[in-house]
This record gives structure tokens, sequence and C-alpha cells, in this order.
């Protein structure tokens, strides 16, 4: 694993729930000092509510400054101009931003650090750090988003795939798109904090009263209902078997409409990412019904391997990641094979967590993932010394 490197991270808010990104600097950082740059967005605002209270969050995050959260790991939250379509604003952002990114990695002490990104909006700035190395580790078709300025990000990704000295990728669509643009890519799947999720089959853990009370099967969902989320099939299977109880736990970021008011779908909101594996417990299927498009096609759910880890039996529509995790996952076309698939497993008393499917992840753990990554990372270094070391 990468040690005794500085390594600036373009990603998502560190207060979000934990995504790949977190897993794997999180696991860097033991050997590495962190800095964690705070989005920089992706989405259009919109005159909504919505966008207001982001905003304001927003604005609170920066007022707090450079925060360390972690051993070796701090948190700046920069100001920029949510405007990535508007040139104008772009070489503010980019004036701006690479400034006061210098001064913030020269305060806590950085040299020369590994830039590792996982946002095309950082393309202005990436290569204006005084790296050593840049890393654009693509985890999302980051065009293809809800709220995104599609054009927008697509030309700020070909820019940083031109800058960087390397990609990193987490599934084989992006392998293959992203590849066309710079050939050092390597793929990478998302890995998955087995030790957590196996939890869902300790003998200790308790399953959440919301789910005791519910009639068998219960069909699990965890993770955010977003407009990738067919809602429609989730309806359409709580239609066709109305004895089953069919639990969304997540925070809703899109309309909820078509499920609303079947009395056995049940939409807990939000959870604790330590719960998890509890309300895992208390599933007896799990289900990824995302719709199948460009977006998803290129995803990498990290629930799919949450699900497995804690030993769930596994019913997902036809994104490749999906297909790929046969026979773990079983896969459902349209919604009457999706129905099927659940009959089969209730029918041979397949259902809840099962040690032999946690089992089945033990290769895919975060640990041995970040070692993999590190290892392409370490070849590139070692080809950056031997280039500076002949001029």
């Amino acid at each position: 694993m990468l040690e005794g490197y500085d390594i600036v991270c373009f990603a998502n808010d560190w207060e979000s729930d934990p995504l790949s990104k977190k897993h794997i600097m999180t696991r860097l950082a033991r050997a590495n000092r962190i800095l964690w740059v705070n989005s920089l967005g992706y989405r259009r605002p919109r005159a909504s509510a919505r966008d207001l209270r982001r905003a304001v969050e927003k604005l609170r995050r920066i007022s707090h400054g450079l925060r360390q959260v972690e051993p070796n790991l701090w948190v700046w939250s920069p100001l920029v101009l949510p405007f990535h379509g508007n040139p104008a604003a772009r070489r503010l952002n980019e004036r701006w931003l690479a400034s006061a990114l210098r001064r913030v990695i020269d305060g806590v002490g950085m040299r020369e650090p590994i830039t590792w990104t996982f946002e095309p909006s950082s393309a202005d700035v990436v290569g204006s750090l005084g790296e050593r190395l840049a890393v654009y580790h693509c985890v999302d078709e980051f065009s293809e988003l809800p709220g995104a300025d599609g054009a927008a990000i697509a030309a700020m990704e070909a820019k940083l795939l031109a800058r960087c000295d390397l990609v990193l990728v987490s599934a084989a669509p992006l392998y293959e798109d992203k590849g066309r643009h710079n050939p050092d890519t390597f793929l990478v799947t998302h890995g998955v904090d087995v030790e957590h999720f196996r939890q869902a089959l300790a003998p200790e853990t308790a399953t959440p009263p919301e789910l005791d009370r519910l009639p068998r099967p219960v069909v699990g969902f965890f993770g955010l209902i977003a407009e990738w989320v067919d809602l429609e099939l989730v309806a359409a299977v709580a239609r066709e078997r109305p004895h089953w109880s069919i639990v969304l736990v997540g925070k809703s970021d899109t309309s909820t409409a078509p499920v609303d008011g079947l009395a056995n779908v049940h939409l807990l909101g939000w959870r604790d990412y330590r719960s998890l594996p509890a309300f895992c417990k208390g599933f007896d299927v799990a289900i990824l019904p995302f719709r199948v498009n460009r977006l998803t096609r290129a995803a990498n759910p990290l629930k799919l391997r949450e699900y497995l880890a804690a030993g769930l039996p596994v019913v997902a529509t036809a994104i490749p990641e999906a297909q790929r995790l046969a026979p773990w996952v079983r896969v459902g076309r349209d919604a009457p094979e999706f129905v099927r698939e659940i009959d089969r497993l209730v029918a041979q008393v397949a259902t809840g967590p099962s040690v032999e499917r946690s089992l089945a992840m033990n290769a895919e753990t975060w640990d041995r993932k970040v070692e993999e990554m590190s290892r392409v990372v370490e070849t590139f270094l070692d080809r950056a010394e031997s280039r500076r070391a002949t001029l």
C-alpha cells in the first residue's frame, strides 16, 4: 500500500454517508497524509427549497475552514461558483481555487502531493498544485447524473483525462470509455467493508423494531432513493405480491409518487451507516431496482457487495455489474422476471443472511482493492521519479 505520500483528494462532501471515496482515503490515511477537498459540485442550481438548503449547508461547511477529522486527514470546503457551463465563472473558479488551495496545501505542510481526484469539476485546477502525479478516479458517468450540466461536465472530464498521468475506473463500461481518451486507464472494481456488513450474521445483532412487525418475506433496499431507482418497478412488484413487505431504507431525493399509498411498501427514511447490518439481518431478500440507462450501465453500486457481505440473496435489474456478480446476484429484466426470481428464493428457503454468501466477498474487501490501486499508482510514481532523475 502507498506509504509516506501527501495526497490531495477532490471528492464528494466528507460529511456524507461513506461512499467509495471515503473507504479508499481512510485506508490510505493510515500511512499517508490526506487533504480532502469537499465537492466542487456538478449540478446546475435551481430556484428550489432543496437547492437553497444545500447552499446554506455548503456555506456552513465553508465557514468551518480547514479542519482535521482523523489522524492524517484534513477536510477543506472551497467556495466556488456552481456554473460550470459558464466560461467566466470557470475562469474565476480556476484562479481563486488554485491560489486558495495552494495556501491550504502549504498550511498543512504538504509538498509535491499526489492529486487524486474523483471530480471532473477539478479539471481546471489539476496540474497547477505542484503535484508529482495526477490520478483521475472515475466511479460514475458524471455527465449523466440527474441535474448535471452534461455538456459542461463532459468537457471538463475530457480536459481532466488529458491532464492526468493515469486513470482508475470502477466498472468495465467506464474502462472502455475512458480508455479511449487516456491509454493509461486501469479497472479496479469497488470493494466492501466485509466485517461491518457481516455483523448481520452475528447473534448479538438485533433486527430493527420497524422490521419485526412486518409480514414475511421482507424484500429490502437501502441507499439513496434517486431518479435512477425504478420506483415504478417497485410498485409493480408490490402490487403483484401484496402479501410481501417491501422496505426502502434511505433518503428520498426524488418523487416517491409511484409507491405512495401502497400498503405493503414501507419508506423508512435515512438510517445511519452503522445501523445497516441490522436492517440486512431483517431482510429476506435484498433488491437493486435500478433503471437501466447510460448512467447505471456504468455504475458499480456499493450496495451489491454490501448486501452480499451481509449474506443476503440479491435480485437486481440487468445492469452489467449485477450480471458480473452472478450467481450470487440474480437478474430480473422486467417486473414479471423480477418477481419470479424473488419467488424462487422464497420457495427454496434461500432467504436471509447466509455465511456462504458472505464468505464469497472475502476477496472483495476495501483493503485488497486499495492495495491493488496502490500498486498501479506506485508504478507511475516510479516512472515519474525516473523521468525527473534524467532531467
